[in-house]
Order: structure tokens, then sequence, then C-alpha cells
């Protein structure tokens, strides 16, 4: 009954001064969203964040994605089942002979690779079972085969939370796409670039440009992260976009996380 009570003139300066404090807490909100982040706890004391960069770039094999277990160690064990005599030390030395051997396609991983893994299975063990390549292959497509670095879910997530977007670019076959799901990554990504969907494969600058163009960030802006000198440093920066080498350049996803969200004080 109070309200029906008020006059035109003063319901009318009612609603203008609840729209100016709508007005003054959306421009503080946006204000603080955007420009940083303050990991203090209140008080006017706490230090902030500012972005260096606007998108991270990952690779996924050796990098965001590690073994288990040694490649050699998997192979001699998964062989016992077939007969396989060859050691895990001369496989070791058979794997690193194949998979860096010239590959006579334009695509080493076209499609689920299989073509391509055959051969290096069979080049490094001395087995060219159709069996055993199936349950080598079979072995790798599942996320228990592989882990994330120590913190790297953590990390990955308050990047995320920080405004910064996400993006694997990796040479990998259509596995990858579900061992991230199993590893409960995919969802953090704003970009899922694989060599074999696109066509293409790292340093080629096309796929560090299919992940910046689907995350809408400049070159400038990104920063990559890689375990290959050739095909992760010198593509990006041919590209335009800075790099850290993997295990040189960076050891930890705490090292990527403070690099590229500097605290202000």
């Amino acid at each position: 009954m109070e309200a029906a009570c008020l006059s035109k003139s003063s319901v009318m300066r009612f609603r203008a001064l609840k729209a100016k404090q709508l007005s003054t807490t959306s421009v503080c909100f946006s204000t603080i969203s955007s420009s940083s982040i303050n990991s203090g706890g209140g008080g006017g004391g706490g230090k902030s964040r500012k972005r260096a960069y606007d998108g991270l770039l990952l690779d996924a094999g050796g990098t965001l994605l590690q073994l288990s277990n040694p490649v050699h160690h998997t192979y001699a064990s998964i062989g016992t089942n077939y007969g396989l005599t060859v050691t895990p030390a001369d496989i070791k030395q058979g794997f690193k002979r194949a998979f860096a051997s010239p590959w006579p396609r334009n695509l080493r991983y076209e499609g689920d690779g299989r073509p391509f893994w055959k051969l290096v299975v069979s080049e490094a063990t001395g087995c060219d079972r159709e069996d055993y390549f199936e349950e080598v292959y079979e072995y790798y497509a599942n996320g228990d085969a592989w882990h994330l670095p120590t913190g790297a879910y953590d990390g990955l997530v308050l990047l995320k939370d920080a405004g910064v977007k996400l993006s694997v670019v990796s040479n990998f076959d259509t596995r990858l796409r579900k061992l991230l799901k199993d590893l409960n990554v995919i969802d953090l990504f704003d970009a899922i670039i694989i060599s074999s969907e696109v066509g293409y494969e790292k340093p080629d600058s096309r796929i560090f440009k299919a992940a910046l163009d689907q995350m809408n960030v400049k070159a400038a802006k990104a920063v990559h992260v890689g375990d290959d000198h050739k095909a992760d440093k010198l593509g990006a920066n041919a590209f335009g976009i800075d790099c850290w080498l993997w295990g040189e350049d960076v050891k930890t996803f705490s090292d990527i996380q403070k690099r590229i969200l500097l605290t202000e004080t």
C-alpha cells in the first residue's frame, strides 16, 4: 500500500537512481574481469596478475601427454605374448631409427595413422605380425598409457579462468581426441588442431594459423610450448609466435603459468 502513495516524481527519481547503480556495477565488473586477477585475500593488499599472452598453444605427445611407460618396455612386454625375443634396448634404438626415417608421403599421420605406426613397430621390433601390431596400437589409444605432467590440469584451469585461450596443436593421428577425453582435459581447450585432420604438420605455418583463427588470438599475443626444436620452435617462430621448449625453457606447468600471468604489486 505504501508504494501506491509515491508521487510520480518520486517514482521517476527512484528509477533513475537504480539505473545509475546498475550502470556503475556493470562498469566495475567489466573492469575487473578484463584487466587483472586479484590473488590476494582482500583488504587492498593483494597482488594482481596481468596476462603476458592471450593464447597458449600446446604440443601433445611429449609435452601435454607423457607416456606412462617407456615405449621400448611396452613393445617388449606386449611382445612376449607373440614370441618376441628382441631386448628393450634394441627396440629403443630401432624405434629411434624408424621414427626418424623419411616418410614417403606428405603426412606421417593420415586418419588413424595405422600405416605409419605399423612400419615403426615392425622396424623397431622386427615383428610384422598383424595381431601384435593391433595390440600395441590399441594400447596407446587409451588414456591409461599416458598421463599429464604434474600440475598440468590445475595450471590449465587457472590460465583459462584468467582469460587465456587454450589450444592443442599436434602432429598426431585421430586417437588424440579420445586421449584428451580420457585424461579429462578436452573441454578445457578452445581449439584442438590435429595434423591428421587438417592435412598439414608442424612446422607448416598453416597448422599454427588454424589454431589462432579458432582461438581468435593474434600471433604476437600467443605462445607455443612443445618439445621439438624444428617442428615446434622453428615452426611457431616462423609464423610470429613465441615458443618455449618443454624441458628447456619451461619444465613444469607452473613455469608456464608464471610466464603468462605476470604478478603485479
